[in-house]
């Protein structure tokens, strides 16, 4: 059975690129032209990637992803979006979309974001079913829950994985492609700064309440996860 993809955006030109574009390459699409459209093709449809346009009449993609989010669906989400400002990036992922991209983009680099998300379920973190703990934090991974100096920090499913690969790794320095090909399975060099976006995120949730930085810079290398000791 062919990979279904489900793609939602009101810019017909776009739509119809994206589906001649997927077809040759193999998937199989099925697209619609507004928010609401989209809802209602995925009641009755189970993609395995949905490829979502921020800027929609009627249901825009923000409220999209969340409610598909809501819904319990962990299919991966790539966000369209013509904004190039970090608001709107911060936002699309805080909702749980999984990857987003700025228009107007290069089809080669859809088309890689496209494999890569599509290899998520393979390359993901897997769990031991027990609780992690470095510091005054702690993974517990049954619950996929994670706790910092007793109090629950609210994490989507992204920011689990990347936290857990930290956590699975202290005081090691990571690099940039090394996270990008555990988390995003990324298999190019492109220009996204989708890492740097989560990255921020996740400072600002565990630093909630005065914590201290824990998540390290290694300048023209990547990122540590080092405390106190």
């Amino acid at each position: 059975m062919r990979t279904q993809i489900i793609v939602v955006d009101d810019d017909e030109k776009i739509t119809s690129l994206l589906r001649r574009s997927l077809i040759f390459e193999g998937y199989e699409v099925t697209t619609a032209s507004n928010g609401l459209e989209g809802l209602k093709l995925l009641m009755t449809a189970e993609p395995q990637l949905l490829i979502l346009d921020v800027m929609m009449p009627h249901v825009d993609g923000w409220e999209v992803c969340r409610r598909v989010r809501e819904g319990g669906s962990t299919v991966p989400i790539l966000m369209l979006t013509a904004k190039d400002d970090i608001n709107d990036r911060v936002k699309g992922l805080d909702t749980g979309a999984d990857d987003y991209l700025v228009k107007p983009f290069a089809l080669e680099e859809l088309l890689a974001r496209v494999r890569a998300l599509l290899r998520r379920k393979s390359d993901k973190i897997e769990d031991t079913g027990s609780k992690i703990v470095y510091e005054d934090l702690a993974l517990d991974q049954d619950a996929r829950e994670a706790i910092r100096n007793g109090k629950r920090i609210e994490l989507t499913a992204k920011e689990y994985d990347l936290l857990l690969l930290f956590i699975q790794n202290p005081r090691r320095v990571l690099t940039r492609d090394v996270i990008m090909e555990k988390i995003w399975g990324y298999d190019f060099s492109g220009e996204s700064n989708v890492l740097e976006v989560y990255i921020a995120m996740l400072r600002q949730k565990m630093e909630e309440g005065g914590g201290k930085r824990m998540i390290q810079t290694v300048r023209g290398t990547g990122y540590v996860l080092r405390g106190e000791g």
